[in-house]
């Protein structure tokens, strides 16, 4: 037998330690194949998968989704939607919520001034608001307050804006004054004197024009029908505002219906911007004749159940003795 020869059932001989990745790669025991080539030779009940094919959500999995992912719309596919979105708040806005005038006229000065923009609120009117003395009021040209002129026909830009409220129409009547009498009130102007509502005299040196004569020319006493309002201009010299239409019909008022709604801002521009509250004049005692009643009338009223009540007890008493 030579020197050096095994059998072999002999213990193996040692090798020298081959690296990591040569033994990964080496043969199993049992098969003889390599851990990568096993599943080459699996049939169709094994789970095969055609080439190309990723069954485990490997790398082609990430490809799919990447592939399949929606991609981001356009900014310019989206603008015509956004648009038509703005255009129908706009309108909304316009129809429920407040609307934008220009003032056209120099009769509401210093208040007002030409070409100022003012907001309208037209919410408060759909819950049964009524105008109230001393506030700026909107309102449609009652019939024969403006004169019959041939107003510049708008183009189509024109009409747009205004139809969302971003303009004002051309086409719409409107004046705005301040509301000094509602429906109930009487009121009256003596020549040189103070305007009177309902036997108050108005202090109304916080928004007349400086200079401006409360009382010129002289009217009244008014009675102003229920559902109507008396108003005039903070420029009584230069507004054509119910003293010079007691002609017509309502003699001078204007119908609560006819108010599109209280203008409660300066909104441009923006050096005048500011608030048209109500001047601390209409709120004196005794202005209001319904509220100097009420109280007696709600006294009344509350005493009334517990008399009647009072008497049905007496005459039960008188009738079991």
């Amino acid at each position: 037998m030579a020197v050096g020869a095994r059998s072999g059932h002999d213990e193996p001989e040692k090798r020298p330690d081959r690296p990591a990745q040569q033994v990964a790669a080496m043969t199993d025991d049992s098969t003889g194949r390599r851990d990568g080539d096993a599943g080459s030779d699996q049939g169709p009940d094994q789970g095969a998968t055609p080439p190309g094919d990723t069954g485990d959500g490997g790398d082609g999995a990430g490809r799919s989704g990447s592939g399949g992912a929606k991609k981001p719309r356009s900014f310019w596919k989206e603008l015509p939607l956004l648009i038509g979105i703005a255009l129908i708040l706009a309108l909304l806005i316009k129809t429920f919520l407040v609307q934008a005038f220009s003032i056209p006229s120099d009769s509401m000065m210093n208040t007002l001034q030409r070409g100022d923009r003012v907001l309208v609120d037209k919410l408060t009117p759909w819950f049964g608001s009524e105008p109230e003395r001393g506030e700026v009021v909107v309102f449609h040209d009652p019939g024969g307050w403006l004169e019959e002129g041939k107003t510049p026909e708008p183009n189509v830009v024109q009409k747009v804006l205004s139809f969302i409220g971003l303009m004002p129409s051309a086409e719409e009547k409107d004046l705005i004054k301040r509301v000094i009498a509602v429906g109930g009130d009487t009121v009256s102007c003596k020549e040189g004197g103070k305007v009177t509502v309902n036997g108050k005299e108005l202090d109304e040196t916080s928004y007349l024009y400086p200079g401006s004569v409360p009382c010129e020319p002289a009217f009244g006493p008014i009675k102003v029908p229920e559902g109507r309002i008396w108003v005039m201009g903070d420029n009584r010299q230069n507004s054509l505002d119910s003293r010079y239409h007691q002609e017509l019909a309502g003699g001078g008022t204007v119908s609560n219906d006819e108010v599109v709604g209280r203008a409660v801002v300066i909104a441009w521009p923006v050096t005048r911007w500011a608030t048209l509250p109500v001047p601390s004049t209409f709120d004196q005692p005794g202005l209001s004749q319904a509220l100097a009643v009420a109280p007696g009338a709600a006294g009344v009223a509350g005493a009334l159940p517990l008399v009647l009540w009072r008497r049905k007890k007496l005459a039960a008493r008188h009738t079991a003795e």
